[in-house]
Order: structure tokens, then sequence, then C-alpha cells
């Protein structure tokens, strides 16, 4: 009982979730409009239904509201067609195309006007319960084909920039509710491209490349009456060319929105060219006569006229230029502002006429330029650029422009006739040089001026050719400088140094005659000299023109040249016969062939005649005064170079020693600038006579020894060696004071015996300051003085390093005994002592044979005593059995 109610529930279940949902069975939204002959597509969908998912469709229709239904076609029932259809069902003009498990589709491939009525589509039950809809109707009209385009042939060949006008009629009869639509496109080899479409509903459509256009206004669409639509395509470019065609087509607005093409037209306008700009364009420049020349007078005014000729001129903007030689003179732009280049402020073309540019005509330009000159003379042309807008006529001069043709007139050559001015120029030498370094002046005249007009002025230029091989180098010729019309001064390369500083001069004495001065002649200079004489007049904008030139006959400027020459003579001004005496000598020069100059002075001495050349000091040609290497620090104030004369000079030696004596002299040499500021050039050069310096002095007589305690010590030790000095033939006053006597001493020393690599240790100046010098040693040395003529030298812990040979150099000083100055001996060398260090055998061996005895008793006994405690430990038998009473046995055993 239980299981029947829960079946009974579940039955009831299902029929009320089937009863839930209802079939519904849609068609294509209708009334439908189409055209007789096109095809015709009506879909039916079911939605909503139970069973399997593929539904079957039957398709039926009626010619009129209520009649008998025609059966047309079924998905499942290849035998449903009436007989009246079958054959277009067989024939494929009628047929059903399934879509979707529960969509389809009615087609009829050319719809006739007995199809029209309405159409049944209807779906077989497939669901539990019966509920919902079965079939739907929509209403099929047919009209018969009525659209007509009519295009009107456009012109074959166009001007570029011209306007292409492409007209088509598209009309229709208005039987129900249609609209139509128009389309421009043109076929380029084998693809189309739209240009423009206009409805069904009023909207425009342009193509892609032609939205720009059409924004701009170089599209424009003008409808007409009786169905006469216009596209209008203003300034056509060579890529407008192709074959134009027009498309018309009717269209229905069926419910639900969607516009249904129901039949279109396409229809060829033609072809179309477009002829460029430059095929057509001519330009010719001419004057008011026939002739290709034309001859001006100065200040006369010249008149060119440009024509200009183009199939399209109407269409382009042009810019037109004329050009002197080649450069802009004078632009008008298309916008018609007129641009020139001749201003007298500083234009491209220098210092031309006042030139003007019109338009006095369709293509004609004017160029006048007044007051015209020599530089106005030239070939004359006239350059056309042809622009063309790509914007339309209404984009209010907004549109973008491009250049579509330039072309240049033949020449028209213009000549300017002058009448030069004419003069004669000399030149003559004021002031003729002998000798280098002598001034120069030459003078430029000019004379039997003519034709020099009213304002007129003279300008000079002055060059100079050398003389060949004179420098060593061939022959060059080069500018010297030059005076223009304003006065102005314009140095040549060479000579700009020269002129700026005054040394050669460039001047107009007088408005005819021009002079050139050398203060200071240089051989380089001799030569020929000319000068260039050039007219200047002023132009019709009042700025400076050359009109004429005329050059002078060369000048040759030369003289003997003679080498200059040198005497120096040297002469003892105060002897020093004794030491600490002055010595002093001049040295007057005498020169040939030399102008003023400048000296320097080199005092050289030399012990003997093959002895090596010293230089005590120097005396630049700018009085700065040096040491030579030769001269002591300490004795430079002794020692003094004067100039004492224009070409004399003195040498002074205070406190001689004998270390002084020998031959003093002087080197000279003469310098010259050749302007002022540059450097000194050697001229010539010669040293003087020999002067000696020869006296005795009655000084002591020294002798030097060197002495050690003992050539051999240990290391760490101190080593001891003595240079002794010693005394004889002093004067009186030397041996009562022995503080007039003192000694520099230097320590020297030689690590191999004999070697030849010495080096100072140590010294003492007499002064008694001490200095020492680097040591490869961790020694230590010190000097003390242990009397008036001993000096000793003490090692400080001796090194294996200070072994080698010593000894001792010495140079005594006194007070000598005539003068009263101190005096120089000569300087005295010691023998040499070899200074051993020796190394210490049983020393150092003592602590090592200490250590190891020490060691080896320290082990020996240490195993004597662990071999005892072994053998007490370790092998005592533990386990023996008492010895007996009987002590023979006992014995016995044992």
């Amino acid at each position: 009982m239980k299981m029947d109610k829960c079946l009974l529930t579940v039955v009831v279940g299902v029929l009320m979730l089937g009863g839930c949902s209802a079939r519904v069975v849609t068609v294509s939204p209708g009334p439908l409009i189409r055209v007789e002959g096109q095809p015709v597509s009506i879909r039916c969908e079911v939605a909503e239904y139970s069973g399997p998912r593929e539904q079957d469709f039957e398709w039926m229709m009626t010619r009129k509201a209520v009649a008998t239904r025609i059966k047309i076609i079924s998905t499942f029932d290849a035998g449903y067609s009436h007989t009246s259809l079958s054959k277009r069902v067989a024939s494929g003009d009628i047929s059903v195309v399934r879509i979707l498990d529960n969509q389809v589709e009615l087609k009829i491939a050319e719809v006739k006007t007995t199809d029209a009525g309405f159409y049944w589509c209807q779906t077989p039950s497939t669901d539990s319960v019966i509920s919902g809809n079965y079939e739907a109707q929509v209403q099929l009209t047919v009209i018969p084909n009525t659209l007509q385009v009519s295009p009107l042939t456009p012109p074959p060949v166009l001007s570029e920039g011209s306007d292409l006008t492409l007209s088509c009629n598209v009309t229709r009869t208005l039987t129900h509710p249609t609209y139509l639509s128009v389309t421009w496109s043109v076929k380029r080899g084998a693809t189309s491209e739209d240009i423009l479409t206009f409805g069904p509903q009023g909207d425009v459509v342009t193509g892609a490349k032609y939205a720009r256009r059409y924004a701009d206004g170089g599209i424009r669409l003008v409808p007409g009456k009786n169905g006469v639509f216009e596209l209008v395509i203003s300034r056509v470019m060579s890529t407008d060319e192709g074959i134009y065609e027009c498309n018309g087509t009717e269209w229905t607005h069926e419910d639900g929105g969607n516009w249904i093409k129901i039949v279109e037209s396409t229809k060829e306008m033609g072809t179309v060219a477009v002829t460029p700009t430059g095929q057509s364009l001519s330009v010719k420049a001419s004057s008011s006569s026939s002739s290709s020349s034309l001859l001006l007078t100065p200040g006369e005014t010249l008149t060119l006229l440009c024509s200009v000729a183009a199939d399209n001129l109407p269409s382009v903007s042009l810019e037109v230029s004329w050009l002197a030689d080649g450069r802009d003179l004078i632009t008008m732009e298309r916008s018609g502002v007129v641009i020139s280049n001749t201003s007298s402020s500083g234009g491209a073309l220098g210092n031309r006429g006042e030139a003007s540019l019109e338009r006095t005509g369709g293509g004609e330009y004017r160029l006048g330029v007044r007051g015209v000159s020599g530089e106005d003379g030239g070939a004359y042309t006239c350059r056309i650029r042809a622009f063309i807008e790509k914007g339309g006529r209404s984009s209010g001069g907004g549109g973008r422009w491009h250049m579509a043709a330039e072309k240049t007139s033949s020449a028209v050559t213009v000549k300017v006739a002058q009448i030069k001015p004419s003069f004669t120029v000399t030149l003559e030498a004021i002031s003729n040089p002998q000798m280098t370094a002598e001034p120069t002046e030459l003078a430029c005249h000019v004379t039997n001026i003519t034709h020099l007009p009213l304002g007129g002025r003279l300008g000079v230029t002055w060059g100079h050719t050398t003389l060949p091989g004179l420098v060593g180098g061939p022959q060059t010729s080069n500018s010297i400088g030059s005076l223009d019309g304003y006065g102005n001064l314009m140095p040549g390369a060479m000579y700009s140094d020269r002129l700026k500083s005054g040394v050669m001069s460039l001047t107009r004495v007088q408005p005819d005659t021009f002079k050139l001065r050398f203060l200071r002649t240089q051989e380089i200079d001799m030569g020929q000299y000319v000068c260039s004489v050039s007219a200047w007049s002023v132009s019709s904008q009042g700025d400076m023109m050359t009109t004429g030139e005329a050059q002078s006959a060369p000048l040759a400027v030369r003289w003997d040249t003679k080498r200059p020459t040198l005497n120096v003579v040297g002469k003892r001004l105060r002897e020093a016969s004794v030491g600490g005496a002055t010595f002093e000598m001049s040295c007057a020069v005498a020169t040939e062939n030399l102008g003023e100059a400048g000296y320097s002075v080199l005092v050289q001495s030399q012990d003997s005649l093959e002895g090596a050349v010293r230089t005590i000091m120097t005396l630049s040609p700018d009085n700065v005064l040096q040491h030579g290497g030769a001269t002591d620090p300490n004795r430079r104030d002794s020692l003094v170079l004067t100039k004492s004369g224009p070409a004399e000079f003195r040498f002074r030696l205070a406190g001689v020693q004998l270390s002084d004596r020998g031959f003093y002299w002087c080197d000279i040499t003469a310098w010259t600038k050749q302007q002022p500021g540059h450097t000194w050039t050697r001229a010539t050069s010669g040293e003087s006579n020999k002067v000696k310096v020869d006296f005795q002095e009655n000084g002591p007589s020294f002798s030097v020894a060197i002495q050690s305690d003992g050539t051999n010590v240990y290391p760490w030790e101190t080593a001891k060696m003595e240079c002794s000095l010693s005394v004889s033939g002093s004067s009186p006053k030397t041996r009562a004071h022995t503080d007039d006597l003192a000694y520099e001493v230097c320590w020297f020393f030689t690590r191999l015996r004999g070697g030849q690599t010495t080096n100072q240790i140590a010294s003492v100046d007499r002064f008694g300051v001490v200095r020492k010098d680097d040591r490869n040693s961790s020694s230590d040395i010190s000097i003390e003085r242990t009397d008036t003529h001993t000096y000793l030298l003490n090692i400080h812990g001796t090194q294996d390093s200070d072994s080698g040979e010593y000894h001792c150099v010495a140079t005594p000083w006194y007070l000598s005994a005539s003068t009263g100055s101190w005096t120089q001996a000569g300087e005295l060398t010691s023998s040499r002592i070899f200074l051993t260090v020796k190394f210490a055998v049983w020393e150092s061996l003592q602590l090592p044979l200490l250590y190891g005895v020490s060691a080896s008793i320290g082990v020996g006994l240490f195993s004597l005593v662990f071999g005892l405690v072994c053998a007490h430990c370790c092998c005592r038998n533990t386990m023996h059995t008492p010895r007996s009473r009987n002590k023979l046995m006992d014995l016995e055993m044992d």
C-alpha cells in the first residue's frame, strides 16, 4: 500500500513538473516584404518543449487569411509537399535547412508573386502533456522588381586639382514601404573600395580612406530630385584615378528594428584619368625686348615678366620666385606675401638693387629692380611651385597643401654696363736700407685719375715677393695688408703681429698717397714690393663697392748682407797677488755689421790650458744673473758680474784662494729682436782672451795619517780609528794661535780590499758640525775631536757588514797671515786600513754545548730511575716460597 502511494506521488510530481512548461513556436517577425526573383528565408524556432532534443518541422501556406493550407515541406516526411510545389522542392528552389535542433529555416531561391501569402510553421507534439502553441504564421508580400540605377558617365580625363562630379539616378515604384540607398565606389585593378554610402535612413557612411577628405570638405554629397544623387570630389589627385561604380539598394524595415536588403543593382559609371599638373605647367621669363639678354646702365630699373600657364591654373596656388645666378632674389608665397633677399642690411646676394615683385594678371608676375649696379648683372630665372589643397573649397582655407609640380624658366641674361675709373700707380723707395735692422719706407702714388665718381675713394693692397733662396726656401708671395674704401686696415696673416706691435705701419698720408714703413728691416723683408690701388664708389644702397683696380710695377728692396762679427777683449783691472785678495777683470765688446743688440755673458775658467772648462757666472740679454755649477754656494757673495757700459762687462772675485788659480775669460753672444715683445734671436758670439790668476801663498804644509789600536774586533765591540793631521812650515801667526787652523774631515768605507766602490759614512766640517750618511749596517758611529789635529771615528756595536777598508780625507783651512782671511788648503787623503770583525766560535758554541750536556745528563738520570721503578714494581714475584730456615740450603739455592 505504501509502495502504491509513493509511485502515485512520483507520477503526480512528474505531471505537475511537465505542466509547468508550455511549448512555444515562433517565426520571423512579419509582415515580410520581398522582391520578385530575390531569395527569401523564413526562420522557425520551438522552445519550452519536452521529448527529444531534435524537433521536426512542417511548413504550410495559404494565399488568403482563411483558406485551405498547402503543404510545402517537412523535415521528416519526404513526400509531404503538395503536388504543385513538389517540383520546386525537388529542384531545390524551395528547401528547409536545419540550423539547430530546435531551429530551421525555410528558403526560397527565387520568390514568385504567387508565393505571397501566409506561411505556417508547425511542430508535431512530443510533449507528455499538451500545452502552449504548436504552430506560428507570418505574412509574405512579394512585390515586383522596379529598382532602376542610371549613372551619368564622368569625364574620362581631368586635370589635377579639378572637381569630379559623379551623378547617379536611383528610383523604384513605391507600392509598399521600402527605402533606397546609393553607394559610390572606385575600382583599381582587382580591388574595389567604397567612397561614400547615403541611406537607407538618410545617414552617410564614408570609406576608411576617404573619411579625412570628407571631413575636410574634399568630398561632398549633393542629393537631387527624382532620385538623382551627386557625389563631388574636389581637387582630384593622381590617386583618384580608377573605374567608378554606382550601387543602388532597396531596403525594408521589419518588426524588431532590422534593415533588410531586398534588392540591389550596381552599374559602372566609367573610367577617370587624372592629368598631373607638371604635364601642362609651363613658365617663361622675358624682358621688354624679345632678346634673351638685356643691357642696362647703372641706375636704371630692371623689369622682367614671368608668365605661367597650366590646364588647371585656377585650381592651383602658385609660389613665384625670381633667381639671380641660381640664388633666390625675391619670392611671392602662395598667400601673396613677398619676401626679398636684397636687403642692404645683409642680404644673401650682397649689395644689389632694391627688388619688387607683383602679380599683374592671371599667371603674370612682374619683377622690378631699381637702381641697378654692376652686381645686378647675371642670369635671371623664374621658378614656379604649384600647390594643391587636399581639403575642399568649403574647408575655409584650413586644408592640407601638397606641392604638385615645380618648373623653372629659361634664363634671361642681364648686363650692366659700367664706366670704370682709370688711374696710374707708381711705387718709390723713400728710405732704402743698406744693412739689416735699418728702416725702410715705400710710397705708393696714384696719378692721372679719371672717371672716379663723386664720393669715390681709393684703397690699397701691399704685396711682397721674397728673393729666391734668400732664407733657404722657395720664392713665395704674401699679402702684407690692405686699406679698403672706408680706411679699415686688414693685415696679412704673416704680417699681422708686426703691424699690431707697431714695428711696421701701413698708412694713407694723402687721398692719393699710401706709405709702407719698416722700423727694423730684416733679411726676410728683402724682395720685390707692389702696391695695388682699387677705386671704391658708393652704390645705390649707400654702400662702398669696388669699381676699378690698377697695380704698380715691382720695386726691389735688397742690400749686401754682411754677417755680423763680434770681438771680445779681456783686461785685468785688479790683480790678486796673494790669497784673500780681490781679482777683477773687464770684457769689452766690439761689433761690425750689427745694429742694436743685446748680449749674454758667460764667465768661464780652467785650472790649466788643458783642464776642464768651468762656468762661473752667466748674465742673460735681459740682465738676469745666474751662478754656474762650478760656484761654491758659500762663496756666491764674493762673485760679482755687472754691465759697466753699453758693450762692456766686469767680473769681480773677492777673497781668492789657491783653488781659484787658473785662467779666466768671457764668452759673449749677441742677440737681436725682430720686434718688441718677440724672443731673442742669436746673431753671433765670441770669446775674449784668457786672463791668468796666479799667486804663491807661503802657508803651512799639511799631512794626514790614519791608525787604529786594533784592526780585528769581535761583533758588538767598538772599533776606533784615528785620523791624525800634522802641520809644518806654517806662518808665525798660525803657529802661535791654533784657533787660526781648522779641518774638514770625511770618512770613507770600501767593502772589499782595493775596491772601487767607496761610500762616505760620516763627516765633520771646519765648524765642528757632524753629519752621518746612511749605511747598510745596524751599528752606530760617532766622531770626536781629541785635539786640534786628531779626529777619532768610533764604530759602536760592530757587525760583520762593517768589515772593510777605511780611510779619511781632510781639507785644512787656515787664516792667512798676509790677507787676514781664511784660505782653503789642498785636500789630503790618508792611507787605508782594513777592519776585520771576527766570528767567536767558542763563545758561540758554549751555550749550545751547555744546553746539550745538561739535557743528556737529565735524560740519563730519568732513564735510570724509570728502569729501577719498573723492575721493582712490575718484575717482583708475589707468590714466592718462604725461605727455609736452613741457611746453608738457602745459600745453595741462591
